[in-house]
């Protein structure tokens, strides 16, 4: 298989990848899939087997060409190259696989592109993943920019307990601009300067894949500083745009008067 460097650190992410192997094997029994986004083409080759028809669907022109490489021995797929917002598919989906994720839906195009797609999903079909949840904790930290948390990060003291804010049906339209004020108690005594977003994937609806190194990573998002006790509630002003870019991501604190 022919792969970009990005690619390979994808399927270098063994967790990953046994996720959306597993569930394409439970979900796809036939019919017609969308694997929008295909990149290399791993997860259509995982998919033909099992469906009639596959359109695979790739954006960059570079990596489109990769991945018909990837998939010339499969006669069921045909690769189309092109933005799956402005494509009219030939037939309606039995199942959509769209993985453009990214911590929160921010940085990638998952939902503009669902928000458009959606409609050549049969009444009964499935996509793939189905949904996310997002949750926040506030932080102390010395990052003075928003990134990716890595495991070795340090100088990080997460000063309350992780609160979902945010449930994500990809089925439904989602609105993708996010404007939320959120209170979060403090569990130890300390300076709030930043908060950690967490998203955990729903592959199928009992399915659940936390953050791995290479599908949703915590991110890390610097506010501004106050101080509290343990007990104390704040308040998170938590806005950005999902499919915006992290350039729309902002966050703020203040205390409860």
């Amino acid at each position: 298989m022919k792969l970009t460097s990005y690619q390979q650190n994808l399927l270098s992410d063994t967790e990953r990848l046994t996720a959306f192997y597993r569930i394409i094997n439970e979900k796809v029994m036939g019919g017609v899939v969308y694997d929008l986004g295909t990149g290399s083409g791993v997860l259509s080759s995982w998919t033909a087997p099992l469906a009639r028809t596959v359109y695979a669907v790739e954006k960059n022109p570079i990596t489109a060409k990769i991945a018909q490489k990837n998939l010339n021995s499969f006669k069921n797929i045909s690769l189309i190259q092109g933005d799956a917002k402005t494509i009219s598919f030939p037939e309606k989906a039995d199942t959509i696989i769209c993985e453009m994720m990214d911590t929160a839906l921010i940085d990638e195009e998952q939902v503009p592109v669902l928000n458009s797609v959606r409609k050549y999903l049969n009444p009964q079909g499935d996509i793939i993943p189905c949904g996310v949840f997002n949750g926040v904790e506030a932080l102390d930290m010395d990052i003075p920019y928003s990134c990716y948390q890595e495991e070795e990060t340090s100088n990080l003291k997460v000063m309350s307990k992780l609160l979902i804010y945010d449930k994500i049906d990809f089925k439904k339209h989602i609105t993708p601009e996010i404007d939320y004020r959120i209170n979060l108690t403090l569990n130890t005594t300390g300076t709030v300067s930043g908060v950690k977003i967490t998203t955990f994937t729903l592959l199928a609806p009992d399915f659940i894949c936390g953050p791995t190194p290479m599908f949703n990573p915590p991110l890390l998002v610097p506010t501004n500083q106050i101080k509290g006790e343990r007990g104390d509630e704040i308040i998170l002003k938590l806005n950005y745009i999902m499919g915006g870019g992290l350039d729309t991501l902002k966050a703020a604190v203040e205390t409860i008067s």
